[in-house]
């Protein structure tokens, strides 16, 4: 999904004991604007191609360059890449364990 649209630096972080509101994070960035838009939509499509499940809401624009996914137990982030190097999500979350993503 996100692959299939060329998205960057993909990143899972596992929050389950550590956060509250979700179990996982999944964190990529986009080259462009129009990029974030292919991410977004890729991402969408394929969970709902796949799981047959839409977001349970949707955060952010692509001009605002950060765009967020709420899929209950799994918050998908997608930044232009200097808003992730601004925000720094997984700083933020450094005691989280990262998980391998099997291609």
């Amino acid at each position: 999904m996100a692959e299939d649209k060329k998205a960057e630096d993909i990143v899972v972080l596992d929050l389950r004991g550590i956060s509250s509101f979700t179990d996982f994070f999944v964190i990529c960035s986009g080259t462009s604007e129009p990029h974030l838009k292919g991410i977004n939509s890729g991402i969408r499509e394929g969970i709902r191609e796949h799981a047959n499940v839409s977001p349970l809401a949707s955060e952010g624009s692509v001009a605002s360059q950060w765009l967020v996914m709420d899929y209950s137990g799994v918050l998908v982030h997608i930044f232009l890449q200097k808003k992730r190097e601004f925000y720094a999500l997984e700083s933020l979350w450094s005691d989280a364990p990262r998980l391998n993503l099997v291609s």
